[in-house]
């Protein structure tokens, strides 16, 4: 589909422990997006958003807020070709 984008996103701040995951994953799923989300190592949280441009877009700019536990202090996002991922998960 040669409207779908891919964005890969890497939010810092309080946003493990605090249902940043589970709450990414249901928005994304009711704003149509494909991709996954995971905590890392260093505290960050790593998403992929693949779907069309309004979409995604929607997503990178939720992840700015977030959970309502959540504290984002950075969101840093690349942008590249979609791989044509099915469904939003969480990854561990």
């Amino acid at each position: 589909m040669a409207d779908r984008i891919r964005a890969h996103v890497f939010i810092s701040g309080r946003v493990q422990g605090v249902y940043y995951r589970a709450t990414t994953r249901g928005t994304a799923r009711e704003t149509g997006v494909d991709g996954w989300v995971k905590n890392l190592d260093d505290g960050r949280v790593e998403a992929v958003f693949e779907g069309n441009d309004d979409a995604v877009e929607a997503m990178v700019e939720w992840c700015h807020t977030g959970s309502s536990n959540a504290r984002v202090d950075d969101v840093s996002v690349e942008y590249g070709d979609p791989v044509d991922l099915e469904g939003f998960e969480i990854r561990r």
